[in-house]
């Protein structure tokens, strides 16, 4: 996990003076943020297959309140808040992105691998949907994290599903402190990204094989 720490100044009162060329008369309020930066690296598993085909993995979508760089807490089923004074160092779509791309090119077991903005001519590409990306209080004094992702993979040519599946990874937190909340994020992130790529790789060389 890597954490930074940011500080937010009053950037309104900042244009004014540099547009004016006019001193700031009187100090602005100024807010620390923490900001957190998954760092998820997946070693291969030996089960998964070795692959000839090219791969695009298009960015995840997710609902407003995931796509965001705060960090979602239910304190109750049904409503989300998030935590104050910590953030993401990027929204969870890019995050599970990132991680699931990092994945797939470390193990060494694709052909070639990218970002749908890449240009690479794939035979299949990878659609996620985020579901849920919270830490959870439901009926507990110490929240479980839980992440659901909805994943499709699809011929790249006619936009057909090869293969459809919804993954759930779920760790509990060693306290209710952010930093343990955070280090439970990348636990159930690891978990699911493994599980992800290891059926991209699978489901896609199952299809590959029908078509040779």
């Amino acid at each position: 996990m890597r954490k930074f720490h940011l500080l937010y100044r009053g950037l309104l009162f900042l244009s004014v003076a540099v547009l004016t060329g006019c001193a700031i008369l009187s100090p602005t309020p100024t807010t620390s943020f923490t900001i957190y930066a998954p760092d998820v690296r997946i070693p291969p598993d030996p089960a998964w297959p070795q692959v000839s085909w090219r791969l695009i993995v298009a960015k995840p979508t997710a609902q407003r309140m995931i796509d965001s760089t705060r960090i979602v807490v239910s304190p109750s089923p049904g409503e989300w808040q998030v935590y104050k004074g910590v953030v993401w160092s990027q929204p969870a779509p890019d995050i599970l992105e990132a991680t699931v791309l990092r994945a797939l090119e470390d193990s060494g077991r694709i052909a070639s691998v990218g970002r749908l903005s890449a240009g690479i001519r794939a035979n299949y590409r990878l659609i996620m949907d985020i579901r849920r990306f919270e830490s959870d209080y439901t009926d507990q004094t110490v929240p479980v994290v839980t992440i659901e992702v909805s994943a499709k993979l699809l011929d790249n040519a006619d936009q057909h599903v090869i293969a459809a599946r919804t993954f759930l990874s779920t760790q509990p937190a060693a306290s209710v402190d952010i930093r343990e909340v955070v280090d439970a994020f990348e636990q159930a992130l690891a978990a699911i990204t493994h599980d992800v790529a290891g059926w991209t790789l699978t489901s896609g060389e199952a299809d590959a094989r029908t078509r040779r």
